[in-house]
């Protein structure tokens, strides 16, 4: 097996400081077929990065890694207007997917070249194994050098983040690592649901637990006095990355402590007495269903049901996971990347309960 380093570090050179990030290589680059391996490579980089919540780490990051080959086989529709997009682009572009996933969009234009990165690995490798060139990488940290690519994506990311600041910094990760003139298309969940009731049925995250982490570089941990909405089954999209249990697993089970599940009447009755209701909430947890003779059932769920990361529906015959969103409100995705140097606005809409934003590069 023959690994082009010299071609990692072109993709994937950054001015000032360095950090290792494990990244995987696809020997599509050099024969089409062959098994791809994963190594450590040094890669230059920021050094302080804001380091990732706790809550992100635990519902963003474990969850997508425990249920990647599940979630992997549920996503294979290509959104039309992502489609659009992509087909739009100049013969020759080289497109990054950050947030790729199992790798839905590699490869849709055949006239594009194609390189895609996802926080989770286990998702990284099944993109690997499709023969995609692919990396492991934080959307607020992206490898790629300042004006590498045509054109950027963000597909179903950004809702995954936890405070405004690192919604922030993802946008400009986007928009720095395309050259002037690129294009780059950002989707997020939005709160105005095309389906009202399925809002109804998410985990809605109480406003006294959300005034204690917001803004902060992670969430706190208070005790299970939270009072929110019955799990039901999952919705749409995508990341991820991380082991499920490492030398953190006492303080992060803490947090589990957190999610205090409770009947509809119970959740509208406190809705009711603080004068809110289920419109102003966008901090939810959305449950995935693992149903119990899925593979993972018997390995990575095992091991989650064992950290208290998941827990066992008998009536529904699955594992359920919970995973963190913040949903977007009108207007909200489009003031973030208003505020994003060097970029404009050129178009922006709504699509199947996603807002959605396309900016271009200026300088």
């Amino acid at each position: 097996m023959i690994l082009d380093f010299s071609r990692a570090r072109r993709y994937f050179y950054r001015a000032c400081g360095s950090f290792t990030l494990p990244i995987v290589i696809t020997d599509s680059v050099f024969q089409p077929g062959v098994f791809s391996t994963m190594r450590e490579v040094k890669v230059d980089g920021p050094s302080g990065v804001q380091s990732t919540p706790e809550i992100e780490k635990k519902y963003v990051h474990r969850v997508y890694d425990a249920i990647a080959p599940h979630f992997s086989s549920t996503r294979f529709a290509k959104w039309p207007k992502v489609a659009t997009f992509l087909k739009s682009l100049r013969r020759g572009s080289l497109v990054l997917d950050t947030g790729c996933g199992n790798g839905k969009y590699l490869g849709l234009n055949p006239d594009c070249f194609f390189t895609g990165c996802d926080i989770s690995a286990p998702l990284i490798n099944i993109c690997a194994d499709r023969g995609h060139e692919v990396v492991v990488a934080d959307a607020l940290n992206l490898p790629y050098r300042t004006g590498f690519g045509d054109a950027a994506i963000s597909i179903a990311v950004l809702h995954h983040l936890s405070t405004e600041d690192r919604r922030k910094k993802a946008i400009h990760e986007l928009v720095r690592v395309v050259k002037k003139g690129g294009l780059v298309l950002i989707t997020v969940w939005a709160v105005e649901q095309e389906d009202r009731s399925l809002v109804t049925k998410w985990t809605p995250l109480t406003e006294k637990y959300l005034e204690e982490w917001i803004g902060s570089s992670g969430p706190c941990v208070r005790s299970p006095s939270s009072v929110m909405l019955e799990s039901i089954p999952e919705t749409e999209e995508n990341d991820s990355g991380g082991q499920l249990k490492d030398s953190k697993e006492i303080s992060n089970e803490k947090l589990q402590e957190t999610i205090h599940l409770s009947s509809q009447s119970e959740y509208d009755s406190v809705a009711s007495k603080s004068g809110k209701n289920i419109e102003n909430q966008q901090e939810y947890f959305v449950p995935w269903h693992l149903p119990y003779h899925r593979a993972e059932v018997s390995g990575a769920s095992a091991c989650a049901l064992a950290n208290g990361l998941a827990k066992k529906d008998d009536k529904k015959g699955a594992v359920v996971y919970n995973r963190y969103y913040h949903v977007f409100s009108e207007g909200e995705l489009e003031r973030l990347a208003s505020n994003v140097d060097n970029a404009v606005i050129v178009d922006r809409f709504y699509d199947k309960s996603n807002w959605c934003v396309i900016l271009e590069k200026t300088l």
